[in-house]
């Protein structure tokens, strides 16, 4: 009983000696618990308030580029609007305001095709350089689009020999390319028709083969210049894919010519996605990788 005692009186002097410092241990604990909880909120309220600021300023900063764009926009139609019309160089500055701002949005070739009219028929001794201004400005907003579609998708090249196209009077067929793009092969075949040496533009048709979906030919024929763009006229193929040809150089013996096949996200902002393509992206977005 005596050493029962003692140890009843060991353990009681150890529950007093540690109560205090568990209820230390417990209170500290409580307050670390505390102290990184608050912490956490206000981190996330932090991230919160910045993610709002941030949109809020990216959404004010679209809606005045937006507003900006519409203005400009307007104020450089009134131009070729007016009842009594404007000079060459003032429709030839505006043309460039409307291309370099505007081309992955508009179709831009009749106002491209009505300043050639208007340089051909006007009088002076500008004419050629007009002509070289115009050609230029096309040049340049065809090679800013082709740039990102190069690195967005595939493309070929191929010469057309103007005499080989003179002697075969059902058209000049082109050698054909398979390219492969988010794992969908197809192959094009590219036949010239006619050239019109007046306009500058070939008459073609654009043949796609797509083995994993039918043995099928899909045939195009279109026209295609210096004012066409690829972003603007383009093919539309099954997946939300394009198919553009444009024209890098033409001349008395040749046209060199390209073919871009490209993801349809970045195809011109006009350019509506169907039904059909939107609920296939959903399907595809919802199989397992």
């Amino acid at each position: 009983m005596v050493d029962e005692k003692k140890e009843k009186d060991f353990w009681d002097k150890v529950d007093i000696v540690l109560r205090p410092i568990n209820g230390l241990l417990t209170a500290l604990a409580v307050a670390l618990l505390g102290y990184y909880t608050s912490s956490i909120l206000r981190q996330s309220e932090v991230r919160e308030t910045n993610q709002r600021v941030y949109t809020e300023l990216m959404s004010s900063r679209e809606q005045a580029e937006s507003g900006l764009r519409k203005d400009m926009f307007l104020s450089i139609m009134q131009i070729f609007l007016r009842p009594e019309g404007a000079g060459v160089e003032s429709k030839m500055l505006n043309l460039e305001m409307l291309a370099y701002n505007f081309s992955e949005s508009l179709n831009l070739k009749p106002l491209f095709s009505h300043m050639e009219r208007q340089i051909t028929t006007s009088a002076g001794s500008e004419k050629k350089d007009f002509k070289e201004r115009l050609n230029q400005v096309a040049k340049e907003v065809t090679n800013r689009q082709m740039v990102l579609l190069e690195q967005v998708g595939r493309k070929f090249s191929r010469t057309v020999d103007f005499e080989k196209l003179h002697s075969s009077p059902g058209g000049l067929e082109l050698e054909s390319e398979k390219l492969v793009l988010n794992n969908i092969e197809r192959e094009f075949m590219l036949s010239v028709l006619r050239y019109d040496p007046e306009q500058r533009e070939l008459t073609m048709e654009l043949g796609v083969r797509t083995p994993r979906e039918s043995a099928n030919v899909q045939r195009r024929t279109f026209i295609v210049g210096f004012y066409d763009f690829p972003m603007i006229d383009n093919t539309r193929l099954s997946n939300d894919q394009r198919a553009s040809v444009v024209v890098n150089q033409l001349n008395e013996g040749g046209a060199d010519l390209t073919l871009v096949y490209f993801p349809g996200s970045y195809a011109s902002l006009k350019e509506k996605v169907s039904y059909d393509e939107v609920v296939e992206n959903l399907r595809l977005l919802g199989q397992p990788r």
